[in-house]
């Protein structure tokens, strides 16, 4: 069973394109089977400028206190799931949302509350519901929090979450959506990196903000089976591609 997750990040609703659910469509016709995790930083950031609130990031990752995890999980499972599910179920697809709260699907663990707050890290995905649903045709569509094994829910990096997901499930490959064509260096777009490259390309610092755990999610996606890594603006796009195999960068 050939398995492609998709992350969507930035502005979903600027991704769900006829052209985006056209190249569903054909993947489904091949036998293909989609799983999507979806962020929702824009949202997230906009409520809590609307409540006056503070946004913090480091390292590409929100520090999130207790009142920041909550308006957090408000966004997400009341806000932007809900959009993307019903546009994929006008679509014609059979969408399902879902979350950490689902039969234990996301757990997690805290990264470093001092530091981070209430930000964690994926650490088993039950990717038995995962399978039973996607053999039935549906698409699940995760939203990126976890729940620890106390039952105190986490904010997770929606990269992580789709890399550990595509890694749970063995996945042909994964893309990750995002506001930008690719990776770009010396004012050119790259085709293709491998996974050494992914090293001199961070220690360049060619790769900083929110690029950085994308990286990260890459090299663990293609460290864990997953055959490629897409970073792309478009679904019909390769943009930049990541494989396990020594190659070296090019440009396109």
């Amino acid at each position: 069973m050939e398995i492609i997750v998709i992350k969507m990040g930035g502005l979903a609703s600027d991704n769900l394109t006829p052209v985006f659910f056209e190249q569903v469509a054909q993947w489904q016709a091949l036998g293909k089977k989609i799983v999507i995790v979806h962020g929702g930083g824009h949202y997230i950031s906009e409520m809590l400028q609307k409540l006056s609130l503070p946004i913090q990031i480091k390292e590409g990752l929100r520090v999130t206190d207790a009142q920041t995890l909550e308006i957090t999980r408000m966004v997400l499972l009341g806000q932007v799931q809900p959009m993307i599910t019903t546009c994929f179920q006008q679509a014609g697809f059979q969408a399902i949302g879902l979350n950490a709260g689902c039969d234990q699907l996301i757990q997690g663990e805290m990264i470093n509350h001092a530091t981070l707050g209430y930000v964690g890290k994926a650490k088993t995905i039950n990717q038995q519901l995962l399978q039973l649903l996607i053999k039935g045709n549906h698409i699940p569509i995760l939203a990126p929090l976890g729940i620890t094994a106390e039952g105190q829910w986490l904010n997770i990096n929606a990269d992580e979450v789709a890399c550990k997901v595509a890694s749970s499930l063995r996945a042909e490959r994964l893309i990750l959506l995002t506001d930008v064509p690719g990776i770009k260096k010396d004012s050119q777009w790259l085709q293709q990196v491998s996974l050494t490259d992914i090293k001199t390309l961070i220690n360049e610092k060619v790769i900083t903000g929110g690029m950085l755990p994308k990286l990260v999610s890459a090299k663990k996606a293609l460290m864990s089976g997953v055959a490629t890594v897409s970073i792309t603006d478009r679904l019909e796009k390769n943009g930049t591609q990541i494989r396990r195999m020594k190659e070296t960068a090019f440009l396109q």
